[in-house]
């Protein structure tokens, strides 16, 4: 169920000290002044200056600003946030600010961050999930963002994803405060901005309740996505690793797929795109033979057939001695 801005504040309960990801816009700046407020000298901030922007020196002035007045120590990470040939501009800035939040706990005046906090909104979550749904996602897609999960060996939270974007505005707004407003999320050219613009609004004259319809959707995609992961560990410690084909063969479809996807992912870091491991599952079947040969582009490298089982390997990186 969606909640009030103070009813999430006050049901977070991180470790402390804690450290806040501050963009400088609406909503981080209202999830750093709750927090600074509840836990006084326990919070930090952590602000990525992408450099993508001439407005992204003036993000950082009023960040530094607020985390003075606020006395709540802050870490500027700057990175190169531009895309690789192929690579969203969207995706480049996601994973570059990710990587900056990692590597920030790390600084000095980080030192014990106990936890991270993001401050993603409802209005945010329905945004992943039709973005997942625009691209045809699976069940791992559809569950998107969770409000705890590891990483780097942290705990991390989003408190307010049950709070809709306009309520934690109106409640900055009635503390008085002032923020930032990123130009680029004005930007229809992005997909997120158009369904921000032109999708939210007739979803909430429609159906009202969306925001707790879509979460609930979401929350049943993460348990089956869960569940597909216990499978896919289960039939990896049966086929082996690197995957045997006769083993594999002994699978239905489905959970061929399940188990070769969650290689791919948890082994060599690479996710093959639908058609691709359409075309892998199909080969696997008609290998028989054994002189079958298997090579089949997945992400930066190849899926290969390897004796009697697979492997994956990238062309563009050598094997020592080459």
């Amino acid at each position: 169920m969606t909640q009030t801005f103070e009813a999430a504040i006050t049901a977070f309960a991180p470790a402390l000290p804690l450290a806040v990801g501050l963009s400088g816009g609406a909503d981080s700046t209202a999830l750093l002044l709750a927090c600074a407020r509840r836990w006084p000298g326990q919070v930090r901030a952590i602000h990525v200056h992408h450099g993508l922007q001439a407005a992204a020196d003036g993000f950082e002035q009023h960040c530094a600003a607020l985390c003075t007045r606020l006395q709540v120590p802050l870490v500027v990470q700057r990175i190169d946030a531009r895309p690789e040939p192929g690579q969203s501009p969207e995706d480049a800035a996601r994973q570059g600010r990710y990587a900056a939040l990692d590597a920030a706990v790390q600084a000095p005046a980080m030192a014990g961050t106990a936890a991270m906090a993001l401050a993603q909104h409802a209005d945010d979550q329905v945004e992943t999930l039709l973005l997942a749904l625009s691209r045809g996602a699976g069940v791992a897609g559809l569950a998107s963002m969770p409000a705890r999960w590891q990483r780097a060996g942290l705990p991390w939270h989003r408190p307010l994803l049950q709070v809709p974007g306009q309520a934690v505005r109106d409640w900055l707004q009635a503390q008085g405060e002032r923020w930032v407003e990123d130009p680029t999320n004005a930007d229809e050219h992005y997909t997120r901005n158009r369904i921000r613009a032109q999708i939210l609004p007739v979803l909430e004259a429609a159906f009202p309740a969306f925001r707790d319809t879509f979460a609930r959707s979401a929350a049943n995609a993460a348990q089956a996505s869960e569940l597909l992961d216990e499978v896919a560990v289960a039939d990896l410690a049966q086929v082996g690793v690197p995957p045997q084909l006769a083993a594999l063969q002994g699978l239905g479809r489905a959970r061929q797929a399940n188990v070769l996807r969650h290689w791919l992912r948890s082994v060599h870091r690479t996710t093959p795109s639908a058609a691709q491991l359409a075309e892998l599952l199909d080969q696997v079947r008609a290998c028989t033979t054994r002189g079958h040969r298997i090579r089949i582009k997945v992400g930066a490298g190849f899926v290969v057939r390897s004796g009697t089982g697979l492997d994956w390997y990238n062309p563009q990186v050598l094997v020592p001695g080459d």
